[in-house]
This record gives structure tokens, C-alpha cells and sequence, in this order.
């Protein structure tokens, strides 16, 4: 087998004849001296000044190893959790059903552990949509079932993005192979920035759900985590659960997969006295362009509508005012969505369907929040919840500036970046509305200030990004969580509670979809080794 790259124009199909005969070129062969030609990887190449074509990795075998009726793409490895097959014992409670949770009871399962229980705070996804609908079209929030809490976690109704800065990649590769498995396009194996879309997800997270409960996996819904049962020595022996059907449940390790705003647990902990630590974070607010603008910026004139060409995205940074500033999360002809969890408070997030074909594309500007610019804002000095405080501090004000039932402030981007109010204001993909506000007074002046200076930053690099055809929608504040859930480095373990593993984003490890199920393989794996050494905290 050899690898090799080609590069296919985009009004060229790549049909198994074209990569056989540009492969066939390239290697100085016979096409018919060629047995299999995969497809490894696809990523576009839209350099401004340039036509955009594909980059394709092909992966070519000789007529002796692979026939002709190989198929185009790549399947990923065997899942690598599989370390213990041999553990028939233990029970292993799973506290959150986000990709981390389910990715952790799916490799604990798959290794023989004798009870898996997963418990969510949220409701199983189909009956999730039905409150969000109310949220987004009456402004009526369900605290414990939205955009971010339920089942799949945040990232179910937050575009789907799948790509990863995780080096880990036979993982990586093994998340992907299972969500094709689940019923994901087998393009996400090859796509350089593969994505689901949000309206594939559920489909996904049912097949997924429906394979573990099959392996044994217990499912507890709307059953929000409410004390730990902790034993001799700090070990956790028992979680007990709240909702309308309290329990305890025994265990013999707690897999502590919240996600990034599970604001009572974090709560929790910090009263139970586990080791917490302040963490950086960034906030700012959401901005939307019409999509049709940011194609032409990033493709040029004569490239923008070509029908084969994907809504474009785009990744912004810059340093100002001593820090860091970016976009987040860029959602290419998507929606700004209502992320928030509590009553009276505001944030938001971007989505987007598989198809991408919202007018407006939208991304988080964000500027870098350190332990130190919050530390005002803590119950005591120290206070490793005091990034909490802040972000609820701005998302009261996000709501007090939209006037109330969840309405967001939004201001022209030209206005903001030049202080003044905005006079009138754009359409908006924000459901349920939004009403002209000062984001420069929501937001803390320091942070203002930066993001300010960071967007003028933006235009340098990105020549037409800052105009009177965009528009900002505030606050974002969940760009990751604030606190961080300590645990050692090389057993995963929490080093004050024996017995609890914190987990990916909630504990302040991993970010997004794949990098958190990945981490909850890991997580998975080291219980599985405690297991079979006859304990649960290494």
C-alpha cells in the first residue's frame, strides 16, 4: 500500500476511474497495474488568488493485495477501549449522556463491567426537541431540558461539528467509525472538517443509545445528580440522585461527564470539598453576516456561488489589549440559538443544519477571561466558583438588556466597534427576537474594549468582515467551563475522592464533540485498569 496526494479541480467528479487514473499518473503505473484506491482524506484548498480545489489522500494498493471492488473510503480501527476484556465486575455510574458520557459507557460496556448507569440531568432527545421548540418560539425555558442539557449534550443542537485538535488519532478514528455506524455519512471518516448537522444528531444519538442499552447500559433521565455518598478515606461509594424518582445508587466508580454548565454540580463538588481549580475561559458575543457576503471574502467574486463549494467558514485571531481574542464555534449558514440554563439569565450559541443553508453565517468573538479578572466576583478569595458568578453576572445583564422572555440584546457591528447605539437593526436568525441594546455597557468594559480592538484586527486579515452588514447578538459565556474538576494525571482520578474520574469539558479537559468522547475513552479505560486491579481510584 502507498499513500499519495492528488488534487482534483471542484468541477471534477471524483468517480473511481478519475482517482485510479490520476493515482496510475502520479505513481508512473498502468491503471491497470492498480488494485484498490481509497479516498483518506479530503480537505479544500481555497487560498485567495487561487481556483479552490480538493486535496485528496489516497491510499493505493496493488492488484495482489486489494481487489478492483475495494471501496472508496477508509473504516476506522477497532475501538482501542477494549483493554480489559476479562472484567466481569463492578458498577460503574456515568453522571452525564453528553458524547463523553456515552462514548465512557459505551467502551465500559463493551469491556464486560458488570453494571453500567448512565443518569442525565435532561430528557432523551425526542421529547428535548419539544422544549427547545417552546424556548425558541414562546421564550419559555424548561431548566432542565434545552439546548445544552440533555441527552447528546450540548453539541446535539450546536451544529455537529466533528473536526478535532486531539493528536490522539487512533481514537479520533475509532469515535468517527462508530458514529458511521450509528448511521453518520461515511464521509465524516475522510472530511478534513467533517459535520453531522444538527438535524442528524438525533437520529445518530438513538442508534447509539439503542446499542448500549441492548450491551446492558441503564439509562436514568431527568435525574440531576445531587450529593455523593463518600466512604473511608474520601472514596466516593454511592451517588444519589433527584427528579421525581430520588435514588442511591452503589458504585464502584463515578464517571463525572457534566459538560461545561452544569452549574449545581460544580456547586456540589466545590461543598464536598473536592479539588477544584479556576480555569481561563473566554466570552463575548455571537455575530452574524449574510452567509452569500463571507463566501465572497473567503472564495472571491468568481468563486462564491459555485455549486460545489460549501458555505464557507472562517477562524479568526488577534491579541489586544493584552489579550487574546477569536472566533469561536463558526457556524456557516446556521443560527444563533438561546443556549441558556437559568431563569432571568441570557447566553447564546451557534447551530447549524447538515445542509448549511441558513442565509447568515454566525460565530463567537470572544476575548480571554483569566482566573485573576474574575476573582472579584467569588464568594472568598480563592473562590474557584467565582467564573461561575461572572458568567451568570453578564447574563443577567444580557437579559435585563433584552427586556426579558429570553429576547437578546444585538447591536451593528460598525456601532459596537465605534461605541455608539445602533438606530436600527438587522434581521437575525435569533428565535424568539431581538431588540437594539448596548453590548459595550453588557459586556465588562475591559472585555469590550479588547473585542473592539480585536475586531479591527479581524479586518486587517479579513478585508470586508467588519460592516455595516453584520451584526452582534450577546452574550456568549459558555465557551468552556470555568472551573476545572482536578484529577491526576496518569490514573484520571479525582487525587481528594477516590473512586471519581472527572471527565472532558465539564471537568475542564476537552472541547467539542469528538475530543470529549475521546476523553471519555480514556476515562472508561482507566476504570477498567482500577477495576481489574481490585479498586476504583488507581
Amino acid at each position: 500500500m502507498r499513500e499519495l496526494e492528488i488534487v482534483v479541480g471542484i468541477d471534477e467528479a471524483e468517480t473511481p476511474e478519475l482517482l485510479r487514473a490520476r493515482a496510475a499518473d502520479a505513481l508512473g503505473r498502468r491503471v491497470g497495474d492498480l488494485g484498490g484506491v481509497l479516498v483518506a482524506r479530503r480537505s479544500l484548498d481555497a487560498r485567495k488568488g487561487r481556483a479552490p480545489v480538493y486535496r485528496l489522500r489516497l491510499r493505493v494498493f496493488d492488484v495482489a493485495e486489494v481487489g478492483a471492488s475495494a471501496t472508496t473510503h477508509v473504516e476506522g480501527p477497532a475501538n482501542p477501549a477494549q483493554l480489559a476484556p476479562g472484567v466481569r465486575r463492578g458498577v460503574v455510574v456515568v453522571v452525564g449522556a453528553g458524547p463523553a458520557g456515552s462514548f465512557a459507557a459505551r467502551a465500559l460496556v463493551r469491556a464486560g463491567v458488570g453494571r453500567v448507569v448512565v443518569c442525565e440531568l435532561g430528557k432523551p432527545v425526542q421529547a428535548r426537541r419539544h422544549d427547545i421548540a417552546a424556548l425558541v418560539r414562546r421564550g419559555v425555558l424548561a431548566a432542565d431540558s434545552n439546548y445544552c442539557f440533555g441527552e447528546g449534550g450540548a453539541g446535539t443542537f450546536s451544529d455537529g461539528k466533528l473536526y478535532t485538535r486531539s493528536k490522539d488519532r487512533e481514537r479520533v478514528s475509532a469515535v468517527l467509525a462508530a458514529l458511521v455506524g450509528y448511521g453518520a455519512d461515511p464521509e465524516i471518516e475522510i472530511d478534513s472538517r467533517p459535520h453531522v448537522g444538527s438535524n442528524h444528531l438525533p437520529k445518530i444519538l438513538l442508534g447509539l443509545r439503542a446499542d448500549l442499552e441492548a450491551r446492558g447500559v441503564e439509562y436514568r433521565w431527568s435525574a440531576p445528580l445531587v450529593d455523593l455518598v463518600v466512604g473511608d478515606g474520601g472514596r466516593v461509594r454511592a451517588v444519589r440522585l433527584g427528579g421525581a424518582t430520588p435514588e442511591e445508587l452503589a458504585c464502584d466508580a463515578v464517571v463525572l461527564a457534566t459538560g461545561h454548565s452544569a452549574r449545581p454540580v460544580y456547586e456540589l463538588l466545590a461543598r464536598l470539598g473536592v479539588a477544584l481549580a479556576p480555569k481561563a475561559f473566554a466570552v463575548g458575543a455571537r455575530v452574524e453576516h449574510p452567509q452569500p457576503l463571507i463566501d465572497e471574502l473567503q472564495y472571491g467574486r468568481a468563486w462564491a456561488r459555485h455549486p460545489r463549494l460549501p458555505a464557507a467558514f472562517y477562524q479568526l485571531t488577534a491579541q489586544a489589549e493584552a489579550r487574546g481574542v477569536y472566533s469561536f464555534c463558526m457556524c456557516p449558514g446556521g443560527w444563533v440559538v438561546d443556549s441558556s440554563t437559568e431563569p432571568g439569565m441570557l447566553a447564546t450559541n451557534g447551530m447549524s443544519l447538515k445542509r448549511r443553508d441558513s442565509p447568515y453565517a454566525n460565530a463567537a468573538l470572544v476575548v480571554t477571561v483569566e482566573p485573576a479578572d474574575v476573582a472579584p466576583w467569588g464568594a472568598h478569595p480563592g473562590d474557584p466558583l467565582a467564573g461561575l458568578a461572572f458568567q451568570r453576572a453578564l447574563e443577567r445583564a444580557a437579559f435585563a438588556a433584552g427586556g426579558g422572555g429570553f429576547v437578546a440584546p444585538a447591536q451593528r457591528l460598525t456601532d459596537f466597534v465605534a461605541g455608539r447605539a445602533s438606530g436600527a437593526l438587522l434581521r437575525s436568525s435569533y428565535r424568539p427576537r431581538v431588540v437594539a441594546g448596548d453590548l459595550g455597557e453588557v459586556l465588562p468594559a475591559p472585555i469590550a474594549k479588547a473585542l473592539r480592538a480585536g475586531v479591527a484586527g479581524f479586518e486587517r486579515t479579513m478585508r470586508g468582515f467588519l460592516t455595516a452588514e453584520a451584526q452582534l447578538v450577546g452574550v456568549e459565556t459558555r465557551t468552556s467551563s470555568p472551573v476545572r474538576v482536578v484529577r491526576d494525571d496518569d490514573t484520571l482520578a479525582s487525587p481528594s475522592h477516590a473512586g471519581l474520574y472527572p471527565c472532558a469539558e465539564g471537568a475542564g479537559y476537552a472541547g467539542g464533540i469528538v475530543s470529549a468522547a475521546v476523553d471519555g475513552m480514556r476515562v472508561a479505560e482507566a476504570v477498567l485498569g482500577a477495576l481489574a486491579r481490585g479498586a476504583s481510584g488507581g
